[in-house]
């Protein structure tokens, strides 16, 4: 699943299943009760596909991160300059959704740090068996930091508390 407690909450995660058809068609009712999409991937490639939705997220959080501590460092209006380039191709759920309170420092909105970490070992295990290149593993060493800063339970965009400290 992906949506965070926001999206569970308002019945909008995205539900990516494994499993075999008649399972998938059985379960989907319920489903689609707390989800606004699912898909069924075949077996054992709901948690694949899961691993490759939090690669996803960290390069992109990270990237927002350094965006905003760039901005910041240079005196930007980040309100300002997120707001437009926020309408172009650097638009993203976690750009609309995560940089206020990046912004504001407030890291308590969305997953968990600490379940981040053990969600990434999974997938830099599954890399080393696949052999999959996964240079995002440098970020799983940024989320170590931000652990180390009491940052555990923070969620997934205190990447840039890292960058401010």
């Amino acid at each position: 699943m992906s949506g965070g407690q926001a999206g569970a909450e308002n019945g909008q995660l995205t539900v990516m299943v494994g499993g075999d058809q008649p399972v998938f068609d059985a379960a989907q009712p319920t489903i689609m009760s707390f989800a606004k999409a699912a898909r069924l991937l075949g077996t054992g490639a709901g948690q694949l596909a899961k691993m490759m939705n939090q690669i996803c997220i960290a390069g992109v959080v990270q990237g927002l991160a350094e965006a905003i501590h760039f901005g910041k460092q240079s005196g930007m209006d980040i309100e300002a300059v997120i707001d437009v380039i926020s309408k172009g191709a650097a638009q993203s759920w976690q750009m609309e959704n995560r940089y206020k309170t990046m912004n504001d420092g407030k890291f308590d909105f969305g997953f968990a740090v600490e379940w981040m970490r053990k969600t990434f070992g999974i997938v830099l295990e599954e890399g080393r068996g696949n052999g999959a290149k996964l240079p995002t593993a440098l970020v799983d060493q940024f989320y170590a930091e931000v652990q180390s800063m009491g940052g555990k339970r923070w969620d997934t965009s205190s990447l840039l508390a890292r960058l401010e400290r």
